[in-house]
């Protein structure tokens, strides 16, 4: 047990934050409470912002959770993290939109991002993207399940792999850093693909560009095994639980495959140390990023650096979390010298309302989500008025 760290201190935790800013985010998870409200609230959010009312919006569940409806809205924000050793990912978050104006206006995007980051290396370690936000999610499904594609399929997939290797490129030219989000199985095995690609053609010298892997599932810490030892260049790998659980279990049943997810949590957390543990043992070759709300899973993730005789601030390894969530993991981690990067998504707010409704789900159904955050906040606001 690494005793040097506690992730109860909340006067740390929530330093940045006045009390205004805490009693906010106090009544928003409160909220997050009522079913009626995650079931019904997201409508309401696209009612609330075509009657004229953004603010509303903007003002509390987008504040709480977006740097910005753009880059330059979001400055506030990276140097508000910076300040505390805390470093930024901005992350571009519009969703759903499936047409090549708006996968190439995301691409130039992300590249606007990669930028940013080239531009603020130490307050911006990393860059990040999902390969749906440039690619037609129907080609990437056709192509990880085999299927021929189309005259018309075949030159829009050209075009969509192309803006993946505009987006990897302009990373490593500026030397920046590059997550790959993870995405549903019936979409990764294409991403992977184009990631494994890129990894090979960028990261000979260093690691430029991570894929990320779902731990839920139960194939990928094979799969990371086989990555380390059928491959020469460096390595990148952001290690998460994942996502879509509950959309994969209901799409399996449904169309009569093997479920491809864990069959218990207990399951999923053995294969997620494992999974940091094999990146640490080679870490001369691989770097890692420890994305998760978990605390022992962040505490693992200390006491294996030390195992592993890597000093907290080792250059390959960092830990993240999400702008809003788990801010006494990520600032308890930073102030003890670990590097920590936050997740910053942005984007118009009526065009982030998928990901905000997510965000807002997860932390109702992650057990003790909501009560941890709540009450973490409520014991800060108790502290200060008290001192």
């Amino acid at each position: 047990m690494n005793s040097q760290i506690s992730f109860d201190n909340t006067e740390i935790a929530f330093k940045s934050k006045n009390n205004g800013e805490l009693k906010k985010a106090r009544l928003l998870f409160k909220s997050f409470d009522y079913p009626w409200l995650l079931k019904w609230g997201p409508g309401m959010a696209k009612v609330a912002l075509n009657l004229g009312f953004k603010s509303v919006i903007k003002n509390t569940i987008f504040e709480q959770f977006c740097g910005g409806e753009n880059i330059q809205d979001c400055q506030f924000t990276i140097n508000r993290l910076n300040a505390s050793g805390i470093g930024t990912i901005l992350d571009y978050s519009v969703e759903g939109e499936e047409s090549e104006s708006v996968f190439e206006s995301t691409a130039d995007e992300i590249v606007r991002t990669i930028l940013a980051a080239q531009k603020q290396p130490d307050s911006i370690p990393f860059a990040v993207f999902k390969v749906t936000g440039v690619i037609h999610s129907d080609l990437l499904a056709k192509m990880t399940s085999n299927t021929e594609l189309t005259s018309p399929e075949k030159e829009n997939w050209e075009k969509g792999v192309n803006r993946f290797f505009k987006i990897c490129q302009t990373a490593y030219d500026c030397k920046v850093r590059l997550f790959i989000d993870a995405e549903e199985t019936w979409l990764q095995e294409a991403i992977d693909r184009l990631a494994e690609e890129a990894m090979m053609k960028f990261n000979q010298e260093a690691t430029i560009i991570y894929n990320t892997l779902q731990m839920y599932r139960h194939d990928r810490l094979e799969y990371l095994k086989n990555q380390i030892a059928s491959t020469t260049h460096h390595l990148g790998f952001k290690i998460v639980r994942g996502a879509y659980m509950e959309k994969e279990r209901a799409r399996a049943l449904e169309m009569g495959y093997n479920d491809p997810i864990q069959k218990d949590k207990s399951a999923t957390d053995a294969d997620y140390d494992k999974a940091v543990e094999l990146c640490l043992e080679h870490h001369l070759r691989v770097q890692i990023c420890i994305g998760t709300h978990n605390e022992l899973s962040s505490l693992k993730g200390t006491e294996l650096l030390q195992k592993h005789g890597l000093k907290n601030q080792h250059p390959g390894v960092f830990f993240s979390q999400l702008l809003g969530m788990s801010d006494h993991i990520s600032y308890n981690l930073s102030n003890l010298g670990y590097n920590v990067a936050k997740y910053v998504p942005y984007g118009p707010v009526s065009a982030v309302i998928p990901y905000l409704t997510r965000r807002a789900q997860e932390n109702s159904s992650v057990a003790g989500q909501m009560g941890r955050e709540l009450g973490l906040i409520e014991r800060e606001l108790k502290r200060r008025s008290k001192s």
